[in-house]
């Protein structure tokens, strides 16, 4: 009996996963930061990167012009360790085309 020679395995290439690039409508940027503000309401940090993330998807540097901030501000502002002031938030916000909504708890 003839053996065969196992080829060998094919390395599997891997890249990281980027959100913004998942990002492509106004209502799929809503719905992602509509699921923020649903799931986690008290994740400050995670709502910031979550505006990062629509930023990005959008072309941060026309967001932080729309918003009236400098791109390193902005950047610096809904970064992992930013800590953006509520006026901040509002004004990207309204950059993206976005609302923040409340309803009774």
């Amino acid at each position: 009996m003839r053996k065969i020679a196992a080829k060998p395995a094919a390395k599997t290439r891997t890249v990281p996963y980027d959100v913004a690039e998942q990002l492509r409508t106004p209502e799929e940027m809503a719905a992602y930061l509509d699921a923020w503000l649903e799931e986690a309401p008290d994740d400050a940090a995670g709502i910031a990167r979550a505006l990062g993330d629509i930023a990005r998807a959008k072309g941060m540097s026309q967001v932080a012009r729309d918003a009236g901030l400098s791109r390193e501000s902005l950047y610096k502002a809904l970064s992992e360790n930013g800590n953006p002031s509520f006026a901040t938030v509002l004004k990207v916000a309204r950059a993206l085309g976005v609302r923040l909504h409340a309803k009774a708890a």
